[in-house]
């Protein structure tokens, strides 16, 4: 009899994976379509300014995010039955991202006064601030925790490839570059409107009164995810930004551009570490975790391998002739790509799972000490480049999954009282 719910939980999980897939997978699989087609088109000065303008963003996503993804999802998990609390949750975690959305606009209308090199795309980046902060607001956290995945999925996938068709019409020449943004606004505006209908007409939830007492326990709450998850761009988002005022033109686009492979792999692998927290929460199947990377690893480096030997001609094939030079820092990012999979899945899943969520967020923090560390290394030493900060970007990667081993090997006997 006790198979059953089992078995249950397990196919649950796997739709929920599934779904995930589908949500997070489909915006690589769209931007896989639509980058070749922007590296055309925009050329190396243009492309460089989007993906300066989405290195930005990163800061501000996780500033607004807030850790939410990782809190709120638990608590939700927790409360799955009680409408009354889940309104609650929701309400309190969408007025904090509100307040973090007003604090964080303000902050980057100062940059843009105060970076001399930003001060001509004043508007562009608030254009591209305006459509993360739309894609932040969405209340992915209540539908993981409730492990309804379906719903949001299928609204937002239908309106991401509506307006994915949208670049490929109306995306001409480099002038037009502005319509990234704008288009992506829409598109997120017209996503959260139709999940909010969805809440209050299908699930019956909705916004309800919430002190802001509330408000901030919930911030205070997220505060520990928010630090391991701001560390991460210590070692992404930051490289783009420096290079840009080290080097910037083509340096930052070669970059950008590698950089978006890194974040096709991201999108394959996260889905499943963001399926299995809340299910590693309740039933803690160490065994499933230890399958899953025993499966998924040695594919993972036999692709690398493959990349590796033929990064400058695979590049030239996906972003144009221009791009040739993006091989030579893809073959330093892809130690990076291999430990992925393992950081994800060794994080917040195991490590929760163990009753040491802390130590998760250690890792990453510890990563980025590292890699800060490196930085300022290569600066002194005037080596900053665009093949030097991918190598460090993989130095910061393999430090968190070392780190990660270390802390699940001395505390082994948490795993081996539920996997036996």
């Amino acid at each position: 009899m006790e198979q059953e719910p089992n078995k249950r939980k397990k196919t649950v999980l796997l739709k929920n994976t599934f779904m995930l897939y589908v949500l997070t997978f489909s915006s690589y699989i769209l931007g896989f379509l639509v980058i070749p087609y922007e590296t055309r088109v925009l050329h190396t000065e243009k492309f460089g300014l989007v993906t300066l303008a989405m290195a930005i963003m990163i800061y501000f996503q996780k500033t607004i995010d807030f850790g939410f993804l990782l809190s709120a999802t638990e608590e939700v998990s927790l409360h799955q039955e009680d409408r009354r609390e889940l309104s609650r949750i929701l309400t309190a975690v969408t007025l904090g991202k509100l307040l973090l959305t007003v604090l964080s606009g303000g902050v980057l209308f100062l940059l843009c006064q105060l970076v001399p090199r930003w001060q001509g795309n004043t508007g562009f980046f608030l254009l591209y601030f305006a459509a993360t902060a739309l894609n932040c607001l969405m209340p992915d956290f209540l539908y993981r925790g409730l492990e309804q995945m379906e719903a949001i999925t299928v609204r937002t996938v239908l309106i991401k490839i509506f307006f994915t068709a949208m670049i490929f019409l109306f995306l001409h020449g480099p002038e037009d570059y502005y319509l990234i943004p704008l288009l992506n606004t829409i598109g997120n505006a017209v996503a959260l409107l139709g999940v909010f209908i969805h809440l209050r007409k299908k699930l019956g939830l909705g916004f309800t009164r919430c002190s802001w007492r509330d408000t901030f326990e919930s911030l205070g709450r997220s505060s520990v995810f928010f630090l391991s998850r701001i560390a991460t761009t210590s070692y992404t988002a930051v490289n783009t930004i420096l290079l840009d005022l080290v080097s910037g033109g083509a340096s930052t686009a070669f970059y950008g551009s590698a950089d978006k492979v890194v974040n096709i792999a991201k999108g394959v692998f996260q889905p499943v570490s963001d399926s299995l927290y809340p299910y590693m929460t309740k039933n803690r199947d160490f065994r499933l975790l230890k399958k899953v990377l025993l499966i998924a690893e040695p594919v993972i480096l036999l692709g690398c391998a493959v990349v590796f030997l033929w990064a400058e001609p695979l590049c030239v094939l996906f972003f144009g002739e221009e791009y040739a030079p993006t091989g030579r820092v893809l073959r330093a990012m892809l130690p990076m790509i291999a430990a992925l999979l393992p950081n994800y899945l060794l994080g917040f899943p195991t490590l929760s799972a163990m009753g040491m969520t802390q130590y998760a967020n250690y890792a990453v923090i510890f990563g980025s000490l590292v890699h800060v560390f490196n930085l300022v290394l290569i600066f002194i030493l005037g080596k900053v480049n665009m093949v030097t900060l991918g190598l460090l970007a993989s130095a910061a990667e393999l430090s968190i999954l070392l780190f990660q081993i270390v802390v699940i090997y001395r505390n082994r006997d948490k795993l081996a009282a539920k996997d036996s």
